[in-house]
């Protein structure tokens, strides 16, 4: 797990998306869907600048939902849909 904060978890994810599409010869442009779950809803604001940054022009349609838990008590998870 990544050490410092929501930010930095939040910028780990997203580079894990990111080389996880690049290997199927995607960007983040295909994605279309992704949800966010999130540890604590006060924390929306600082993951919403780092998603920003890779999301930069059309960002795809979003669900984001506060959860009791999430495994190995990580601060965020975010998942994707990507088309083809």
């Amino acid at each position: 797990m990544v050490e410092g904060g929501v930010e930095a978890q939040t910028k780990q994810v997203l580079e894990n998306l990111t080389a996880i599409l690049n290997n199927q010869g995607l960007g983040l442009d295909a994605v279309v869907k992704t949800s966010v779950f999130i540890k604590d809803m006060n924390d929306f604001q600082k993951i919403n600048a780092v998603y920003g940054e890779y999301f930069k022009s059309e960002a795809p349609a979003r669900a984001c939902v506060e959860v009791a838990r999430l495994p190995k008590d990580v601060l965020v998870e975010i998942e994707a849909i990507a088309v083809v």
